[in-house]
């Protein structure tokens, strides 16, 4: 079964671009990182701050990034960032980011994340969990 794939829809403002007039990249991670909780709830699964009371789950934080820029964008554009889980594994799963402008591919990405609970014996750190089966299901993995 694949994933679900959603869809971000981003108005780039004016303070999203550097003097040139273009994206400055940190936006386009700042706008996957968004599409990324987006992708959970639209696909149903309860905010973070719900889950955490009900699972102890807090959400799925970054483990690693990579990313490829194409085109620029500027202010003005509407973009779509598609997001769908590429990869599920025991304790992380491969979301996989697609920042269109209409047919345009701009950028790409890919984030290793992880759902994780406070740690039971040091509440100040964080631990992963094994990926709970019906979240996967709800996500279409």
């Amino acid at each position: 079964m694949s994933s679900k794939t959603t869809v971000w829809e981003v108005d780039v403002l004016f303070g999203d671009c550097d003097p040139a007039g273009i994206v400055f990249f940190p936006n386009f991670c700042k706008w996957m990182d968004a599409a990324s909780l987006h992708f959970f709830v639209q696909c149903g699964v309860p905010p973070w701050r719900e889950l955490v009371k009900t699972t102890g789950i807090i959400g799925t934080p970054l483990l690693e990034i990579h990313t490829h820029f194409y085109r620029p964008a500027t202010y003005g554009e509407r973009l779509h960032v598609h997001t769908r889980v590429q990869e599920w594994r025991d304790k992380v799963f491969i979301q996989h980011h697609q920042v269109r402008r209409g047919d345009e591919l701009l950028c790409e990405g890919r984030e290793t994340r992880a759902f994780c609970i406070r740690h039971p014996d040091d509440p100040g750190r964080i631990k992963a969990i094994p990926i709970p089966a019906d979240i996967r299901a709800l996500c279409g993995g």
